[in-house]
């Protein structure tokens, strides 16, 4: 009986994932992917994990370590990650919209190909078309940029991990070198955004647009189409936590003086890009390790929310935390509705928003003090102790699916490898999945329990 509970179309995505990153480790530690010596099993699959979880952490260097075959492999690791993710999570909103039980049709096949209005093999030519256009253009633009720095394979390989927010660079310095250029910060910042946000927003987005250029050329004054309240809410929180995170930084890093190499125009693009990549892309153009303690803070707080639902991005969601906004603010002044823009958020969402967040976080907690343990940051004196931050910032890049780090990935014990295995494995498919999966094994109760109050605060 639980191995049917296992083997649900709800834990599919957890198997697809699983299988793949096996192989890809297996594949990884063979000869014929590395230069030199071949990596270990155990550094192979935390590669793997990453690049199919497209966080962007690794243990080795991927432009030395790895052959081109190796890199390839990596490669092909993140694009299926990416659209992997992408699939699974759009059919999950296309379901949620119809108002489809998603415990009870989660299966493709007993529900949207039933539909009049959805064609599966449609739909996913048109995910993997946007999918390639986007990451083409983005290649083509890094090549003109620098075709130095950025060969074919290069360009290719740095536009897919931009775009499904991967983070898995080729040079051993990620984009330092870069952080003067506005051309490939620009490219970069572009994938980024537009893998965080997700298929349907931007489908969406694409349509409006196209709608006004349509009423602008040939039917002036019909009233254009309007974007829904769910894509204006992942538009105007991105923008938001982009913009304010960029401030924050900026205000953090470069007031006080430091990175005096840059020029004003160059603080602030780096400024920009770091708030970007927080989004769950994992690319720098300023060593993380070199930034000061509230500018870590800020950062960890941009990778614990992450992109937008149905998107490459991790986190708890830009959707959750607007919930959560107003679920707070509903509560301080007494309101029994959570208002997001128009529209109040139904009970439901709301319960799942909290339910999230709250297992997010004990899973961060707990991910934090093991690897305090593993990592040694409970010794006494200070060069250990002092590693608290590296680690809460590992450990919310590992979760979020982020893939920035202050420097300590490379020298992580195996127990310590093996903790931010998980985490980016649960962080990519998201532990709301998760929970539904543990759900299934509770039976369902047929009493309640008598209510008493307690006192609170």
């Amino acid at each position: 009986m639980w191995l049917k509970k296992i083997f649900t179309p709800l834990a599919l995505p957890i198997h697809f994932f699983a299988a793949a990153i096996f192989l890809g480790a297996g594949l990884l530690c063979q000869p014929i992917s590395c230069v030199g010596e071949p990596v270990s099993f155990l550094d192979a699959l935390f590669t793997a994990t990453s690049a199919a979880c497209v966080t962007g952490l690794t243990v080795v260097d991927t432009g030395t370590a790895y052959s081109r075959f190796g890199q390839t492999v990596i490669l092909a690791l993140i694009q299926l990650g990416g659209l992997g993710i992408m699939t699974f999570s759009t059919l999950i909103f296309y379901l949620w919209r119809r108002r489809v039980s998603l415990a009870d049709h989660i299966a493709v096949g007993q529900s949207l190909l039933h539909d009049a209005s959805f064609h599966l093999g449609r739909f996913l030519v048109r995910m993997a078309a946007v999918t390639a256009f986007i990451e083409a253009v983005g290649a083509i633009a890094l090549y003109a940029f620098d075709p130095a720095g950025f060969g074919p394979f290069s360009a290719v390989f740095h536009s897919i991990s931009a775009f499904c927010n991967a983070g898995f660079g080729l040079r051993p310095d990620n984009l330092v070198a870069y952080a003067g250029n506005p051309g490939v910060n620009c490219v970069i910042m572009w994938l980024i955004v537009s893998g965080g946000l997700g298929f349907a927003v931007l489908i969406e987005g694409y349509r409006v647009v196209k709608d006004r250029l349509v009423i602008l050329v040939t039917a002036p004054g019909r009233r254009p189409l309007a974007l829904s309240w769910q894509a204006r809410t992942i538009f105007g929180v991105s923008a938001f936590l982009i913009f304010a995170g960029a401030a924050m930084i900026a205000c953090g890093e470069f007031l006080g003086g430091r990175y005096g190499e840059l020029s004003l125009l160059d603080k602030a693009m780096a400024a920009l890009f770091q708030s970007v990549t927080c989004r769950t892309a994992g690319f720098n153009t300023i060593d993380i390790g070199r930034m000061a303690d509230a500018s870590l803070v800020i950062m960890i707080l941009l990778m614990f929310i992450g992109g937008s639902p149905g998107s490459c991005a991790g986190g708890i969601k830009t959707t959750t935390f607007r919930v959560l906004v107003a679920f707070g603010r509903a509560k301080m002044f007494g309101r029994k509705q959570s208002v997001v823009g128009r529209y109040a958020v139904d009970d439901g969402t709301v319960d799942r928003a909290v339910t999230l967040t709250i297992f997010a976080l004990v899973l961060v907690l707990a991910s934090v003090l093991l690897m305090c343990f593993t990592e040694g940051a409970v010794a006494p004196h200070v060069e250990a102790g002092g590693r608290f931050l590296e680690i809460l910032f590992e450990v919310v890049s590992a979760f979020g699916t982020v893939g920035l780090t202050t420097g300590i990935t490379a020298s992580l014990t195996p127990a310590g490898k093996l903790v931010i295995i998980m985490l980016m494995f649960v962080g990519r498919l998201g532990p709301i999945l998760f929970l539904s999966v543990l759900q299934g094994f509770e039976e369902p109760r047929r009493y309640r329990w008598p209510e008493q109050g307690m006192m609170i605060g």
